[in-house]
């Protein structure tokens, strides 16, 4: 089970970083870093397997595939992020995690737009 070596390396980092982290603490960080990295390369194989799913499932269902296009973006936004303020937040620094949370709530709702205009539109064509 990849979940078990998944939580293995990510104990046995951790466990390494707080002891590096007494003597120096930069050289912990990148080891966290790394170590972050290379869990989220283990993953981001997993991911193409769904995106061939939801194509999949948006053609049967006659979806425009722009719209499937702009979530997987706002759900990679959203992971990316939160990666990027994970870390700052274990550098200790929690201002600009805040604001790289910020940044892709904007990005998402730029992103969001179209959706939200084909949406309303639907919903005038209802309205009598």
């Amino acid at each position: 089970m990849e979940i078990i070596q998944i939580v293995g390396l990510g104990i046995m980092a951790a466990l390494l970083a707080v002891t590096i982290r007494q003597h120096k603490p930069e050289i912990a960080l990148f080891l966290s870093l790394a170590a972050g990295l290379m869990l989220f390369m283990v993953v981001l194989g997993k991911i193409g397997a769904v995106i061939d799913l939801f194509k999949d499932l948006s053609r049967q269902a006659n979806l425009n595939i722009a719209y499937l296009g702009i979530i997987l973006k706002v759900v990679a936004i959203a992971y990316i992020a939160d990666f990027g303020a994970q870390i700052c937040r274990d550098a200790g620094e929690g201002t600009l995690a805040a604001k790289i949370e910020l940044a892709a709530k904007v990005l998402v709702l730029v992103l969001a737009i179209p959706i939200v205009i084909a949406v309303l539109q639907a919903l005038l064509k209802l309205v009598p």
